[in-house]
């Protein structure tokens, strides 16, 4: 018996033009690689140095970088970050916020923990606690440091009310967000006197929701877009340039001068301002 075969009455495309497309695919891919490969690099090195070490019994102690509050009266804002814990350092940190009001005597330190909120149901952590742990062996780096009086009291009380109005409190995802650093700059962005510019290695500060892409950056300082953490840009004067592919983040800072990597951070002159206080 002989069958009649059908043919398409749809032409089939010219090989000639499918090769652009193609193109353009393969050198997408390309580019993604290349812009991974310092984040490769920095997790083999960490693969290579850490194997072997029991992450939950590293050091939590205090790396004294915070004044005594039994001793120094004023009050203090400072925010941290640290290396993630476990293979996540290799690639990103997480960030935090310590604050004492004036003539207290203890710190109250504020963060997103991401097993707190499947054993509580919400993810935000306030507790009074000291506010420069290690964070399991990764010294923590001292990111905004401001003291004063009324003014620096003022600024957290705001901070208090901006927690309120985090909307993610009941969601964490590691990457690309809502995580502690997405935490981190909504509360930034609801203090723009710190002018925060936060490590390029937290994935997650540039978290924004694909139905509202555009906000300020963290510090304040100038404006972002970003299509759910995933891929975006940002330029502003503290945080200079930075674009951000698959949820990292890599860039060129101007004042001071550096460059920016994904997994490895900044690379050149810090951006932190000693003794930054408050004039009232």
């Amino acid at each position: 018996m002989q069958t009649t075969r059908i043919k398409s009455t749809q032409p089939e495309q010219p090989v000639e033009k499918r090769r652009p497309v193609i193109r353009v695919i393969q050198l997408l891919l390309i580019a993604h690689l290349l812009y991974m490969l310092p984040a490769g690099f920095s997790l083999a090195k960490y693969i290579r140095t850490n194997e072997g070490k029991t992450w939950w019994q590293l050091s939590r102690a205090s790396s004294d970088q915070a004044p005594d509050p039994s001793v120094f009266t004023d009050a203090v804002i400072q925010v941290y970050s640290a290396r993630a814990a476990r293979w996540r350092g290799a690639l990103g940190v997480h960030t935090w916020i310590a604050v004492k009001p004036s003539n207290t005597d203890h710190y109250t330190r504020i963060e997103v923990i991401g097993f707190r909120l499947r054993r509580t149901g919400h993810s935000i952590s306030i507790a009074q606690r000291s506010p420069d742990n290690y964070w399991f062996g990764s010294k923590p780096e001292l990111l905004r440091d401001i003291r004063g009086g009324k003014t620096v009291d003022e600024m957290i009380q705001r901070l208090y009310e901006a927690i309120d109005q985090y909307p993610y409190d009941k969601r964490y995802r590691l990457w690309p967000g809502p995580n502690s650093n997405t935490f981190t700059a909504w509360l930034a962005r609801a203090l723009p006197e710190l002018q925060l510019e936060l490590p390029v290695t937290a994935i997650g500060k540039d978290y924004l929701p694909v139905y509202n892409p555009i906000a300020s950056t963290p510090s304040g300082t100038g404006v972002q877009l970003s299509f759910g953490g995933l891929y975006g840009l940002m330029a502003g004067r503290e945080e200079g340039i930075e674009l951000t592919l698959l949820g990292f983040a890599a860039g060129i800072d101007f004042s001071p001068l550096a460059i920016k990597l994904p997994g490895i951070g900044r690379i050149g002159k810090s951006d932190f301002t000693a003794d930054f206080k408050i004039k009232e």
